[in-house]
């Protein structure tokens, strides 16, 4: 099959499955796997909590920038995979494959988790995929051509939820790219990427949410609000010039690595980055901001 005709069944592929989601077809999967619908009620959860126990009482239900938030959840969810992803993916990884063929690597698997016990598989692949997303978050602050998609996330002014999926869709290539390679030398089945994706799509719904959780000692294990809204803060500390608190799910990193930074209450810091008056507003006017020549 040629590339033309790949990007072409992809799509149909694609589009086929995400209506169907949409309209309860169960052609793909079972109910319990759709990815639609698990994300609005995750999403309604969070903004019911946050309606009846905010941290922050003065902030408004809807926020600012809410329905931006929400039009990037869905966006990132299911729209560029359609519009994007899927195809682009789909072509990389057939062309990937057909490369190792060519010098004789049929099978990239090097670790075999297939015969272990489901639990420790899930536990295995959360853990791996978790460490690999912390240190290309990382990447995003440190390198300038990244950090400039990345802004769109630190754009927020008023933390909520839904801020949790607001974010380039250059970061989905990103982060996706620097995966593939460990992730596809272990063995995991898509059932064992679901779980993983929701509930690290339910702790990250948690990390950006005004709420406040006392999570005791687990707080050195798992990311929260009231550490996660310092990674957001406008003025970063002098001795961590790229930023801190870069964990997505877990907070461990942070803690073994040396970026975890609590220094007091965040409850009322200001969020963002300099010059962030200047950033576009709106969501086009983000998603072309990173591809801009800086002067």
């Amino acid at each position: 099959m040629n590339i033309i005709d790949r990007i072409i069944q992809s799509y149909h592929s694609y589009a086929n499955y995400l209506w169907d989601e949409i309209t309860l077809g169960y052609t793909y999967k079972p109910l319990w796997e759709n990815y639609f619908y698990w994300l609005i009620l995750i999403s309604l959860f969070f903004m019911f909590l946050e309606w009846i126990a905010p941290w922050r009482k003065d902030q408004p239900k809807f926020r600012k920038d809410f329905w931006l938030d929400w039009f990037y959840m869905f966006f990132n969810f299911f729209l560029f995979w359609l519009i994007i992803y899927n195809a682009a993916s789909d072509v990389f990884v057939n062309l990937f494959t057909d490369l190792l063929a060519s010098v004789g690597i049929e099978n990239l698997v090097a670790i075999e988790v297939g015969s272990w016990n489901p639990i420790l598989q899930l536990f295995a692949l959360f853990l791996i995929r978790d460490f690999v997303q912390w240190n290309t978050h990382r990447l995003l602050h440190r390198i300038p051509f990244l950090w400039e998609f990345h802004k769109v996330h630190h754009s927020v002014e008023e933390m909520g939820f839904a801020a949790h999926l607001r974010y380039h869709w250059m970061e989905t290539i990103v982060y996706r790219f620097i995966e593939y390679l460990p992730l596809a030398m272990i063995g995991f089945g898509i059932k064992d990427f679901f779980v993983v994706h929701m509930v690290t799509l339910f702790l990250g719904h948690f990390n950006h949410s005004n709420l406040k959780l006392n999570l005791g000692p687990f707080k050195y294990i798992f990311n929260n609000p009231q550490m996660h809204i310092w990674h957001h803060a406008y003025e970063v500390p002098e001795d961590h010039k790229y930023g801190v608190n870069f964990g997505l799910t877990l907070s461990i990193w942070d803690y073994i690595f040396g970026t975890a930074y609590i220094p007091h209450n965040g409850k009322d810091i200001r969020l963002g980055f300099e010059e962030i008056e200047e950033y576009p507003q709106t969501f086009f006017g983000q998603i072309f901001s990173g591809f801009k020549r800086k002067k």
